[in-house]
């Protein structure tokens, strides 16, 4: 990967970087949907619901890897960028051991946590068994999810994206079978669809380091020096990952919180089939994210600040048209889409009457979204931080608690496209100012020392 290809090729190379990205990323989405699936038709809308109550803590383990991750392969980009290799390996193998650290320490603290979740929210009965089945396993499965995530982040960034592809499809060929086997033949239940979770996850964790143990060329797992500065620098500038993956899972819970209080587990259960769209949307624009964060910093560490704009740019016109398709689809297939998660009336109803209006924000999303990892990997942390924090809590928190009051479930419905369009005027904000700033030319300086 050179500068001259990346001018004469954007469009191809962005497409090189992201569509193994996107098809992972929509495998990772496949994966959840499917475990609804066979939730819904195997165990109950109880348990759809008791998976949802829980999301917050799967957007925590995220937050957590994300930010640890993305600001340590920016970093690492930049340092290759900027012909320093070896540092760039070394950046690599203190994000992969933080990220192991960080996950593992995060299942202790939660192991206390499920009693005191459960009862704010009110769950009790078959919601409250059902979430304490799946659970208890996903302690095992989050830590294991989120090492992998990170792998493939490196994996991308030395340019042998389609090996971390094939990882995931294994990855989630290997869960939808065993979701059958378990739920399906076994019985087993919620336990039985996160065990199916766990055993892939460790499938794809020992194809990911046998690729590190025999077919790196850049990044290799070995003994490192520790640097405060460097885990610093990297935590500040993935703190925005984190802010918009913690933002997600506080809305997520204070969604929870009121249609449980003011609906009931049939409001929970529409929203979360519905929410799977939004799902599987989000992941196609993180991979779009993620394709191009390295092609992007790897231009702003060669000075070519132009080149870093374009591409952006460029990608923020694909993920529209891919939100307004996304929008289009849905809005034709909802009057049949949640009779394939559930066969009750009332929910289906409930996802008919929403749908139009809950996928609108794939409109806005995608390039607040994209927008808010090209901050990241030029290192303006700022701007990506307030991005996130707009459409993933300040004001998403305002419309959860505000909208279904006047609106009842279609003020559920409503919150985020609002949030999303107005977060999209700050973001042309941002844009229009960084458009006239005028950037430094000094190299990024990216000196790795060992601790005296």
């Amino acid at each position: 990967m050179n500068v001259e290809e990346i001018r004469q090729n954007q469009a191809g190379m962005i497409l090189k970087f992201s569509v193994p990205a996107i098809i992972s990323m929509l495998l990772t989405a496949f994966i959840t949907i499917a475990d609804g699936f066979f939730m819904g038709n195997y165990v109950g809308k109880e348990g759809i619901a008791a998976v949802n109550l829980g999301l917050p803590i799967v957007y925590l383990y995220l937050g957590v890897g994300l930010m640890i991750s993305i600001g340590g392969v920016a970093m690492a980009g930049m340092a290759l960028g900027g012909g320093e290799g070896e540092t760039g390996n070394q950046i690599f193998r203190q994000t992969i051991a933080t990220v192991i650290a960080a996950s593992v320490l995060l299942s202790c603290v939660m192991l206390f946590c499920f009693s005191p979740m459960l009862s704010l929210l009110r769950a009790e009965g078959q919601v409250n068994r059902y979430f304490r089945e799946y659970y208890w396993l996903m302690l095992l499965e989050l830590p294991v999810m989120v090492v992998n995530s990170s792998f493939g982040m490196f994996i991308r960034g030395e340019g042998n994206p389609d090996y971390f592809l094939k990882v995931t499809i294994l990855n989630a060929l290997l869960n939808v079978a065993l979701d059958y086997l378990f739920s399906g033949c076994l019985a087993w239940g919620a336990g039985g669809i996160a065990a199916a979770s766990l055993l892939s996850a460790l499938a794809s964790l020992a194809c990911i380091l046998q690729y590190f143990q025999k077919r790196a060329h850049i990044y290799h797992l070995g003994a490192f020096h520790f640097s405060g500065r460097l885990f610093r620098k990297g935590i500040l500038n993935g703190s925005s990952e984190f802010i918009g993956e913690m933002s997600i899972g506080i809305a997520m819970f204070a969604y929870n919180f009121v249609i449980m209080r003011n609906i009931g587990v049939d409001g929970v259960t529409a929203f979360t089939i519905a929410g799977y769209a939004a799902y599987g949307f989000s992941m196609l624009v993180v991979g779009f994210g993620q394709g191009v964060s390295p092609l992007i910093s790897f231009a702003y560490g060669a000075k070519e600040y132009r080149l870093a704009r374009e591409l952006r740019r460029r990608t923020n016109r694909y993920v529209l048209a891919a939100g307004a398709a996304v929008f289009l689809a849905m809005s034709a297939a909802s009057g049949r889409y949640g009779s394939l998660f559930v066969r009750n009336q009332q929910i289906e109803g409930m996802i008919q009457s929403g749908m139009m209006i809950f996928t609108s924000s794939f409109l806005f999303a995608g390039i607040n979204a994209i927008t808010s990892f090209y901050f990241t990997a030029t290192g303006r942390a700022l701007e990506s931080a307030v991005i996130s924090f707009l459409r993933g809590l300040g004001l998403l928190l305002i419309c959860i608690f505000t909208l279904p009051v006047l609106f009842g479930m279609t003020g559920v419905w409503m919150a985020a496209p609002v949030t999303e369009f107005v977060t999209l005027l700050v973001t042309l904000v941002f844009l229009g100012r960084e458009k006239k700033a005028v950037f430094h030319s000094t190299k990024p300086s990216f000196s790795f020392q060992s601790p005296k």
